[in-house]
C-alpha cells in the first residue's frame, strides 16, 4: 500500500558512526584464515590482544531510536482522506 501525500518532506537518515574495531577484527579473522584453525591461540595472540584492547576501550553505543516516519505518514494519510 502506497500513500501519496503532496508536500511531505522526509529528512534523510543520519549516517551511522564507523565501526571502531573493524581493522582489529579483520586482522583477527585474517589470522584465523591464514592458520586454518580457529583454536590456534598461539599464532593469533597479537591480533586477539589488539582486538580485546580495542573492544575494551571502544565507546558504548546506545540503542538507536526507532524511526517514527511510518507513524506520522499514517496520521497524515488519515487526515487527508
Amino acid at each position: 500500500m502506497t500513500v501519496h501525500i503532496a508536500k511531505v518532506k522526509v529528512r534523510p537518515r543520519k549516517n551511522l558512526p564507523p565501526n571502531v574495531c573493524a581493522v582489529e577484527l579483520s586482522n583477527m579473522l585474517g589470522c584465523w584464515a591464514a592458520t586454518g584453525d580457529v583454536l590456534a591461540s598461539n599464532q593469533c595472540q597479537a591480533a586477539a590482544e589488539s582486538l580485546f584492547q580495542c573492544m575494551r576501550t571502544a565507546p558504548v553505543r546506545g540503542k538507536q531510536p526507532r524511526s517514527s516516519i511510518n507513524y506520522h505518514l499514517a496520521r497524515l494519510g488519515r487526515n487527508s482522506k
